[in-house]
C-alpha cells in the first residue's frame, strides 16, 4: 500500500507532538507515532502514558490507513529532505520504506493496535479560556515547580478557577509562584497539572487571542487548542495552601530596576558559594549591597540605588531564586517587600501584582 504526501504535511503535525517521546521508553511502542489517514485527514498521535497529543491536517490520499512508526527517526528524516519535497510511504507486514527523490528510508513498524491511549473519564467541568492567558499564567510560574520532590505534588502545576480569577501557582518549597487573570465564569476547579504536561503545554500554546477549550475530569484534563488535543493525567493531591505562604504587606518596600538588579545578581553570583548559592542582601536608605562568597575566601560586592526608607535589613536569599524571578518579570521596575532577617520576601511588578513571587530567607 503506498501513502503520498508533501513533507511539510507530514513534518509540521510531527513537531507538534513529537516533544512527548522521550527518548528511552520502558515499552517500544512508546518511541512510535501513531500515523491514521481516514477520509482525506491525517492524524498522528504521540503518548507517553502520562501526556498524550494528538494533531491532525488535511492531505490529499485515497487509501484509509493506520500504522506507526519510530517518531524520531522519521523527525530527523523529514527535517533532512528539501523543504519542497514529496514523501512516498509504502507498507507491508513489518517495515515501511520512505522515498523521497533519490533517498530510501526502509523504517520498522509495530502493530497500531498496540498503541496505548489514554482513555479520559467523564468531563465535570468544562470552560474556555484566551490561548495567550494560559501561556502567560504558565510561563510566568512554571519556573517554580519541584522536580521529582518526594512531596509528588509539588511537581507540578495548580490550576485554579475561582473567585473571578483562573490562577497557575507552582512552588518547590523554597519559593512560590503565583500568577492570575480575571475571569468572568463562576467556576470551582483545582487540579494539579503534572510537570511534563505543563512544559508541553508552554512549547505548544501561541500567543494567538483565539480561545482553548478545556475539560476536566476527576483525574485528567483534555485542551484543545486549534488542531491540536492535548489530554494529561493530574496529579491525586492537596496541593500546599499558598494563601498561607504569602507574606503580610510590609513598610520595607523596595523599588528598584529590574534590569539593573538581575545584572548586579547575575555578577554576583559568579562567586557565590557553588551549593548553597547564597547572597546577602544589605538594604539600607537607598541603597542596596549584595555581597557573595565562597569556600575559597573569594567576594564579590554590588552596590545600586534603589528607592528605599524602612529599616536597614541584612537577609540572605539564594540568588539562583532570584535571578529566576527577575528573569519572568517584564516591567521595568520591580517591589520587593521585606519582613525580617527570618521572613520570605515578596516580589512583583511595579505597578501590577497579577504576579507575585515569594522566595524564603537563608541563614549564612
Amino acid at each position: 500500500m503506498k501513502i503520498l504526501l508533501s513533507r511539510d504535511a507530514l513534518l509540521k503535525p510531527l513537531m507538534q507532538v513529537g516533544g512527548v517521546v522521550e527518548r528511552r521508553q520502558t515499552l517500544p511502542i512508546l518511541s512510535n507515532v501513531l500515523i491514521k489517514i481516514k477520509n482525506n485527514e491525517l492524524l498522528i498521535t504521540a503518548t507517553d502514558l502520562e501526556v498524550e497529543l494528538k494533531t491532525k491536517t488535511q492531505i490529499e490520499s485515497d487509501v484509509d490507513k493506520e500504522f506507526t512508526l519510530p517518531a524520531r527517526k522519521l523527525i530527523d528524516i523529514c527535517k533532512a529532505l528539501p523543504t519542497d519535497a514529496d514523501l512516498q510511504i509504502d507498507l507491508n507486514e513489518e517495515r515501511a520504506i520512505l522515498k523521497s527523490g533519490r533517498s530510501r528510508f526502509t523504517l520498522s513498524t509495530l502493530p497500531a493496535q498496540d498503541f496505548p491511549a489514554i482513555e479520559a473519564s467523564i468531563s465535570n467541568e468544562r470552560f474556555s479560556i484566551p490561548g495567550n492567558i494560559l501561556k502567560r499564567l504558565i510561563e510566568k510560574t512554571q519556573f517554580a515547580m519541584a522536580q521529582q520532590d518526594v512531596r509528588y505534588y509539588l511537581n507540578g502545576m495548580l490550576l485554579e478557577v475561582k473567585e473571578g480569577k483562573i490562577r497557575t501557582v507552582a512552588t518547590d518549597g523554597h519559593r512560590l509562584a503565583l500568577s492570575e487573570a480575571n475571569y468572568d465564569k463562576s467556576l470551582d476547579v483545582e487540579v494539579i497539572l503534572p510537570r511534563k504536561a505543563v512544559l508541553e503545554l508552554n512549547r505548544i500554546l501561541s500567543d494567538s487571542e483565539d480561545n482553548v477549550h478545556l475539560e476536566i475530569s476527576a483525574n485528567h484534563a483534555k485542551i484543545d487548542i486549534g488542531n491540536i488535543s492535548f489530554t494529561t493525567k493530574l496529579i491525586d493531591g492537596k496541593y500546599p495552601d499558598y494563601r498561607g505562604v504569602l507574606p503580610r504587606s510590609t513598610d520595607n518596600k523596595v523599588e528598584a530596576d529590574r534590569e539593573e538588579m538581575r545584572h548586579a545578581l547575575q555578577r554576583a553570583s559568579i562567586l557565590s558559594n557553588e551549593k548553597y548559592r547564597g547572597i546577602r542582601f544589605k538594604v539600607s536608605k537607598n541603597t542596596l549591597e549584595l555581597l557573595a562568597h565562597n569556600p575559597e575566601q573569594e567576594e564579590a560586592e554590588e552596590e545600586i540605588a534603589i528607592e528605599y526608607s524602612g529599616e536597614d535589613l541584612t537577609i540572605g536569599f539564594n540568588v539562583g531564586y532570584l535571578i529566576d524571578v527577575l528573569s519572568v518579570i517584564s516591567s521595568e521596575k520591580i517591589h520587593i517587600e521585606l519582613g525580617d532577617v527570618n521572613s520570605s520576601c515578596l516580589i512583583y511588578a511595579a505597578g501590577n501584582n497579577e504576579s507575585r513571587y515569594v522566595v524564603m530567607p537563608m541563614r549564612l
